[in-house]
C-alpha cells in the first residue's frame, strides 16, 4: 500500500521525531512511504483567524501536491481535520470543488489510518510505564477520532494505561488562541497538567503537536517529572 505523508509545519520545524516515528511505523506496516517535498501549511492559521481569502492559496498548494497519492496520512487530527474542510471552503467553485473533495476523502490521521484502513490494533509497540492520553478538540469533535489512539495503546506491551480525568477539555493550545488569549489559555493548561498529575502517569501522550508543545512546555516549566510523547513514537518503540 502506498501511502503519502502529510507532515505538518509542526512536526517539520520543532518535533522532527514524531515525523520519523510515523514513516518507521507505517513503513513496519508494510506501506510504502512518500514524502512529496513541495508540501507546505495546510491553511489552518490563516483560516482560523479569519483570513480566509489568504488561506485558500496554500489550500491550492496542498490538493496539487497531494492529488495523484493514494492515501494521505498525517501525524496531526488537527491538520487532518483542515484537509477535511477544504470541500467546504471551495463550495460552488467549479475548478477546485470537486479535488479539494477527493483530497478530504483520502485523509487519514496517523492512528485513525492504522486501525480503519490497515485494520492493526496491535503494531507489536514496547514501553514500560504509566501513561495517560490527551485527546485534542479537532481530532476527536471535528475529525471524529476517538477510540483508535486508545485502542492502540491499550496493546502496548509493558505500558499501563490510565484515563484521564476531564479529558475532554481542551488544553487552552487553540493555535492563534493561545496567542490572543494568553491569560485564559494559561488557566486552561494549568488545569489540563493538574488533570495528567492526579493519573501519576510517566508519559503524557497526544496526536497532535500543537497540544504537545503548550502542554509539554508547561509541564516543563512547572518541573514535573513527566515525558511528553507523540503517539507515533510510542507506537514505534
Amino acid at each position: 500500500m502506498k501511502v503519502t505523508l502529510f507532515v505538518t509545519c509542526l512536526v517539520d520545524m520543532f518535533q522532527t521525531g514524531a515525523g520519523r516515528a510515523a514513516v518507521e511505523l507505517l513503513e513496519k506496516l508494510g506501506c510504502e512511504v512518500e514524502f512529496p517535498e513541495t508540501q507546505t501549511c495546510c491553511g489552518q492559521p490563516a483560516y482560523n483567524s479569519g483570513y480566509v481569502k489568504e488561506s485558500k492559496e496554500a489550500m491550492k498548494r496542498m490538493i496539487q501536491t497531494f492529488e495523484n497519492a493514494e492515501y494521505v496520512v498525517t501525524p496531526s487530527g488537527s491538520c487532518a481535520t483542515m484537509f477535511r474542510e477544504y470541500p467546504h471552503v471551495f463550495a460552488g467553485d467549479h475548478v477546485w470543488e470537486d479535488r479539494a473533495f477527493n483530497l478530504a476523502n483520502k485523509t487519514y490521521e496517523l492512528t485513525q489510518f492504522i486501525v480503519d484502513v490497515l485494520k492493526v490494533e496491535n503494531v507489536g509497540a514496547k514501553l514500560n510505564g504509566k501513561a495517560t492520553y490527551h485527546k485534542s478538540c479537532h481530532m476527536t469533535r471535528l475529525l471524529g477520532v476517538k477510540e483508535a489512539p486508545t485502542k492502540l495503546l491499550e496493546n502496548v506491551e509493558g505500558l499501563e494505561y490510565i484515563p484521564l480525568p476531564n479529558s475532554h477539555n481542551c488544553c487552552g493550545f487553540g493555535g492563534t488562541f493561545s496567542v490572543k488569549m494568553g491569560n485564559i489559555s494559561e488557566q486552561m493548561v494549568d488545569e489540563k497538567v493538574r488533570s495528567i498529575e492526579e493519573t501519576e502517569a510517566d508519559y503524557l501522550i497526544g496526536a497532535d503537536c500543537g497540544c504537545l508543545m503548550n502542554i509539554g512546555g508547561r509541564i516543563e516549566r512547572k518541573g514535573k517529572p513527566i515525558k511528553v510523547l507523540h503517539i507515533a513514537e510510542v507506537l514505534n518503540s
